[in-house]
């Protein structure tokens, strides 16, 4: 076991999030060794806390007040319930934004200015903190002030416009993805982006600001499809599970189901024709290569379905896997966990919680040979560490913290 602590030990994060976007930055973060320290509003907390059911049950399967959205978003955190409203609450913030590195925030543009928690007034006195604020459609141009939420950032950004099955296809239309990726993809930028900032204040010795906007994000994340609209001219439709670039790039109905062949090379498409008992399909002109083929593929698709079809599922994967073409099953999240390589690489963690026990997390993907990620401490109940984190960081007496809690300046 290495002894060298997690990449981010000894760095402060203030958190004020909610939803997914910030909390999934944040939990990041935090899997990385950071102390995260997450402000929430007295009574209520994170909206998500009561985004359920399902909710994780106690030991005698009953349902707790903690929802599976909350938990999947927030673990390795410290939670304090601080109403910034009042001008007490805001001060103490405000102290804890002194001692901290990074500082998330979600609310919306200029919200928290009246408060004294926006970049300006934080940074002059702490020049080295790294301020990150995630809004819909960013802090400058026209649409600063909107409210932006996942689904309808999936559609603005041309997400919506690619995914789903084609129009004059059964079932065609637009089709969200299912989860909240421009969420979650603006999440992870913005944890990039801190790691980045953190790296160059050890040259500059100053923190800076971060502006991330869900449909910058949502649009950059389009990749390739970007790049074929910006070479041609014309914007890619939806294609169902085929890919734009590629052929054979998609899902076949086979006897028992359904399965996905990914073709990536003319070599691996000579393999998969002698699997498929069709070699003379790799020598035809209109298939021998990829452009021919995707030029081709309404002759070549309908070819290969009809082969597919004959074939068991697992018939098919294990003689595919033997020639080295790419195939895989569509699991269910119950057939996911069950999966050897899922269970080996441990994406199913257990983490004790006063409330229930345990509780199920959804592993971390990332994996450090010498400073490993760390599991220290589930999804926080609303508040629970408010009196440490008061008395320990911002030193403030039993009586001070009572006084608080009880509403009294």
């Amino acid at each position: 076991m290495s002894t060298r602590p997690a990449p981010l030990t000894g760095i402060r994060v203030l958190d004020l999030t909610r939803v997914l976007a910030g909390p999934w930055c944040t939990q990041n973060l935090a899997d990385l060794g950071a102390e995260v320290i997450k402000i929430e509003r007295p009574g209520s907390g994170d909206d998500t806390r009561g985004w359920g059911p399902p909710y994780v049950k106690d030991a005698d399967g009953n349902e707790t007040t903690e929802a599976a959205y909350y938990l999947s978003a927030n673990r390795n955190k410290l939670s304090v319930a601080l109403d910034i409203a009042t001008p007490r609450g805001a001060s103490l913030v405000r102290e804890l934004a002194m001692q901290s590195d990074i500082l998330v925030e979600n609310f919306k543009v200029g919200g928290l200015r009246k408060y004294g928690l926006d970049y300006d007034s934080l940074s002059q006195a702490n020049p080295r903190l790294i301020y990150c604020s995630i809004t819909g459609f960013g802090q400058t141009g026209p649409y600063a002030s909107r409210a932006g939420y996942d689904f309808m950032i999936q559609g603005m950004g041309g997400l919506m416009s690619i995914t789903g099955e084609r129009d004059d296809a059964p079932g065609g239309g637009p089709q969200k993805a299912g989860v909240a990726v421009a969420d979650l993809m603006t999440g992870m930028y913005s944890a990039t982006g801190i790691l980045a900032a953190l790296f160059e204040r050890e040259r500059s010795g100053l923190g800076q600001h971060l502006d991330m906007a869900l449909l910058d994000c949502q649009v950059a994340m389009l990749a390739n499809q970007n790049l074929n609209y910006m070479t041609s001219g014309t914007a890619p439709r939806r294609a169902g599970n085929a890919h734009q670039n590629l052929v054979p790039y998609q899902v076949f109905a086979v006897s028992d189901g359904h399965m996905i062949v990914a073709v990536g090379n003319d070599s691996q498409f000579r393999a998969y024709c002698g699997v498929l008992g069709l070699p003379e399909l790799a020598d035809d002109p209109r298939f021998a290569t990829n452009p021919k083929r995707v030029v081709n593929r309404e002759v070549l698709v309908p070819i290969l379905a009809e082969r597919m079809a004959q074939g068991e599922r697992d018939q098919w994967l294990a003689e595919l896997e033997r020639v080295g073409v790419p195939a895989g099953p569509i699991n269910t999240l119950d057939q996911v966990y069950e999966d050897p390589q899922v269970r080996f690489r441990q994406m199913w963690r257990e983490l004790p919680h006063p409330v229930a026990g345990t509780v199920p997390m959804g592993a971390s993907p990332l994996r450090f040979s010498g400073s490993p990620v760390e599991y220290r401490r589930p999804p926080p109940m609303l508040g629970e560490h408010t009196e440490q984190v008061l008395r320990e960081r911002l030193g403030l007496s039993d009586s001070d913290i009572q006084a608080l809690a009880a509403g009294t300046p």
